[in-house]
């Protein structure tokens, strides 16, 4: 079973970026066997690390952790204004038609299946990413792309219920991908390659890149 600890990439007095590896939940969750997380273990080693943004449990890459609450409300709001760059990396099933494009649907719960969010027109508020593809291989049922992602909107599940809803879930995806291809991989086939912001106490560029595991 691959290791659960988190690689501290960088770490200074006001940020801390973490490698998450997929399986690793980002904070607490219901239950007593649910509280090992990332944050927890990180908050091992920096005391005062506070997570600013989340990565589902079966996606792994780069997560931002401020320190204190002072930096975690700056970065929050550099992530409301959409100042943060994100990019992922996914393998999905099928080849994509286009070579580019943008993914415009309003998503929202599924109220019979939570936690999957769905395309609601109705009541479902704006998600868009944007999306590039890297290589094409196989063919027939095992057709796959690996895409580059760019989410400009931050919903739950955003990439996963935007590439399941036009045909292309990611590979071993347990909540969006069919269930038989699902079971067949060790993992689900998305990560958080890269970040890049201003900090905003010295108003200095960072950017972090983290190597794709599949």
């Amino acid at each position: 079973m691959p290791s659960l600890e988190p690689a501290i990439l960088h770490a200074d007095d006001a940020l801390i970026v973490a490698d998450k590896p997929a399986g690793l939940l980002s904070v607490p969750a219901r239950g007593d066997e649910r509280q090992d997380c990332l944050a927890s273990r990180v908050q091992a080693l920096y005391r005062d690390a506070l997570i600013v943004h989340r990565l589902d449990m079966a996606t792994s890459g780069l997560v931002l952790l401020a320190r204190g609450p002072e930096m975690l409300r700056r970065m929050s709001l550099a992530f409301e204004q959409r100042v943060v760059g994100k990019r992922y990396v996914a393998v999905v099933q099928g080849h994509l038609a286009d070579d580019a494009g943008e993914i415009d649907l309003p998503l929202g719960p599924d109220e019979e299946n939570r936690p999957r969010q769905i395309v609601d027109p109705v009541r479902g508020r704006r998600a868009l990413t944007r999306y590039r593809v890297i290589a094409r291989s196989g063919g027939g049922a095992g057709a796959v792309s690996r895409v580059e992602l760019k989410p400009v909107t931050g919903r739950s599940h955003q990439l996963r219920a935007h590439l399941a809803s036009i045909g292309h879930p990611i590979v071993g995806d347990p909540l969006y991908a069919p269930p038989e291809s699902a079971a067949r991989e060790s993992r689900m086939h998305l990560h958080a390659a890269g970040i890049a912001f201003i900090r905003p106490d010295t108003r200095v560029p960072m950017s972090f890149e983290s190597p794709v595991p599949f």
